[in-house]
């Protein structure tokens, strides 16, 4: 079985305890206009360009026997553009890039080559008590594949984190379930209406989907990003906590909105609408940590 993989990333802190390898898997059901991973919200494999780097000569454009990229006159000069429609993925343009201005993001791994990258790491994991993550994307929306790895390494005696953000069917869940020590759940926006408008779907399932998970006797940690004009008025913290209070969970990671993921949107070609959403203050963060706090919660910023 082969599954679409983004990137592996080791020595990662901040996605689970200790020190850990994270799996970022290609395709995500969400459309968050905060998304600092925008490459890998489409399931498909995808072309990013550095403007920066590319020097227009062409040789991209010549090489590619889809036309899916062109060289267009503008004002300034020529400039790259792609067809999203005609590419396949097939990396040519990437090779023969004298100036690795293109890279192609998701590549297919089979699961025994991934479980071979991850426990390079072993030592790592069983030094710092940490182990592997699964995130995305949505690692879900690939659960058989997801499932197959977390199974492998469970048998390898490996911690297991499954980074989610619940917009899939719960049966996706039951598929990693036993062999996922830690699930950390994205709780993005209580009011359903804002969800729909900050992130294109409903957060009807996602709740359903979390009530479900700790009923179920999960291990769960709550993780909220905080955006300045969408979740950070009291009112937003309230909804969210009527929400958490359903569930068994204690422990919530609390994290501030960046804008620094500006340049991967131009690479894709896409546009940043960061219109109405600001970075919160660091007071601000303070005061939604003591709220949660106040309630019984373990906070952190970060993580």
């Amino acid at each position: 079985m082969k599954g679409r993989i983004l990137n592996i990333q080791k020595f990662s802190i901040h996605d689970g305890p200790g020190i850990r390898t994270t799996l970022f898997m290609k395709g995500c059901p969400l459309e968050c206009r905060w998304c600092h991973n925008p490459e890998s919200i489409g399931y498909e494999r995808d072309i990013m360009i550095d403007i920066e780097k590319c020097s227009s000569c062409g040789s991209c454009a010549r090489l590619c026997a889809y036309d899916a990229l062109k060289m267009v006159e503008v004002p300034e000069g020529k400039v790259l553009v792609k067809d999203k429609n005609l590419c396949i993925g097939c990396g040519k343009c990437e090779v023969y890039c004298i100036n690795e201005a293109i890279s192609i993001v998701g590549r297919d791994m089979e699961v025994e080559d991934v479980i071979g990258e991850l426990l390079k790491d072993r030592l790592f994991y069983e030094e710092s008590g940490g182990g592997v993550t699964i995130s995305g994307g949505e690692p879900l929306v690939q659960a058989d594949f997801t499932a197959k790895i977390l199974k492998k390494l469970k048998e390898e005696g490996i911690h297991t984190a499954v980074d989610t953000c619940g917009q899939v069917p719960f049966e996706n869940f039951e598929k990693v379930m036993e062999y996922t020590d830690l699930f950390l759940y994205d709780l993005k926006i209580g009011d359903e209406r804002k969800h729909l408008e900050y992130t294109g779907a409903s957060n009807k399932r996602i709740i359903g989907n979390l009530k479900r998970l700790s009923e179920a006797g999960a291990e769960i940690t709550a993780r909220m990003i905080m955006v300045d004009g969408v979740n950070t008025e009291d009112e937003d913290i309230e909804k969210a906590i009527g929400i958490l209070v359903e569930t068994d969970i204690s422990k919530i990671n609390i994290l501030p909105y960046h804008n620094i993921s500006n340049h991967k949107y131009r690479k894709l070609g896409k546009s940043y609408n960061e219109e109405g959403m600001t970075v919160p203050s660091g007071k601000r963060m303070e005061e939604i940590k003591e709220m949660l706090e106040e309630k019984g919660y373990e906070v952190a910023i970060g993580g």
